[in-house]
């Protein structure tokens, strides 16, 4: 604008302006979505069952996205010698679901709502919690749209039925997938013996189509191998709870867990997983950023997204 020391061609560094996901178009209007991949934020935790904080992590994700936002024509890889996530793949931020604090239900009906709305208009979600009870929601969403088997990246197995009357809490968001028509099956990976489900959990989890492995089963079999165990052919929802990860590099979360995966395991996984299989959606949950002052833990978790979106629409684009 003339005379108040504006420039045409605005910089728009990091920093600056309003922290959208990766600082893509706002999409508020659900009815008009139009991109390839588009970001909902569930900022919902009241299905945690100790420390609380990850309905801060949307927006700690966000912001901590807008680190790979310099305005380039993509991310080039020297290593893979590929761009990944040019300006042909269309990422819109649509907000968040309203979140009503205490109402379980009504919360996860506007998140479903959400989820819907984006498939309703053919893009890919990409889910921000809130703690793992989002999942819920988000799976059901995919009723009527075809078959989907749910890869969860995880420190826990999050098969627990019913505890202390909660059935649709952070414990029990695999329970419920597993109890949907329209899953297949799931692998959960990263599962350790800190986990808050007793041996019946396990076996259940098993007799109703669940694969499980530990960090060290998965790390001795490699990327290429894990992705393989996943149904030829199957359409794939990935979840990932950032206690998954070693809290050395990854504490901002409220169950943090030793003996995670590191970065590069994860990526790698995520990498074989888009280019052999269909990615179908995708949530990244339990982002508490209170726990972490360094801000390390949201960094990780919008490097992951991004990257993770790259070979999504890379290994289509290859197809």
């Amino acid at each position: 604008m003339a005379g108040h020391g504006y420039e045409t061609g605005r910089l728009d560094l990091p920093f600056t302006g309003i922290a959208s996901f990766g600082k893509r178009e706002i999409q508020t209007d659900w009815g008009a979505i139009a991109a390839d991949a588009a970001i909902l934020g569930a900022p919902f935790d009241a299905g945690t069952q100790w420390r609380a904080g990850a309905r801060f992590g949307p927006r700690a994700v966000r912001d901590a996205s807008t680190l790979f936002s310099f305005g380039h024509a993509g991310a080039y890889d020297h290593e893979d010698d590929a761009t990944y996530l040019p300006a042909s793949v269309r990422i819109a931020d649509i907000g968040d679901a309203d979140i009503v604090h205490t109402d379980t239900k009504k919360s996860h009906a506007n998140i479903e709502a959400g989820v819907r709305a984006i498939l309703d208009a053919g893009a890919l979600p990409v889910v921000i919690g809130g703690d793992h009870s989002v999942n819920i929601p988000c799976i059901r969403a995919f009723a009527g749209c075809g078959d989907i088997h749910v890869l969860q990246i995880d420190a826990h197995l999050d098969f627990v039925d019913e505890r202390h009357g909660v059935r649709h809490g952070h414990g029990n968001p695999m329970r419920r997938a597993a109890e949907q028509t329209h899953v297949t099956g799931l692998t959960q990976l990263g599962i350790r013996n800190v986990s808050s489900t007793a041996r019946e959990g396990y076996e259940d989890a098993r007799r109703m189509g669940s694969d499980i492995l530990s960090v060290r089963q998965a790390r001795r079999l490699g990327a290429k191998a894990l992705a393989e165990r996943l149904p030829e052919g199957a359409r794939i929802y990935v979840t990932i709870d950032i206690d998954a990860f070693c809290p050395s590099i990854a504490p901002g979360t409220g169950t943090p867990s030793h003996g995670g995966f590191l970065y590069y395991e994860v990526l790698e996984l995520l990498q074989e997983v888009a280019r052999r299989h269909e990615v179908a959606g995708l949530d990244l949950v339990e982002v508490a950023p209170d726990y972490d002052p360094s801000g390390s833990t949201q960094i990780l978790a919008a490097q992951l997204l991004l990257n993770f979106l790259g070979f999504i629409f890379h290994a289509r684009g290859a197809r």
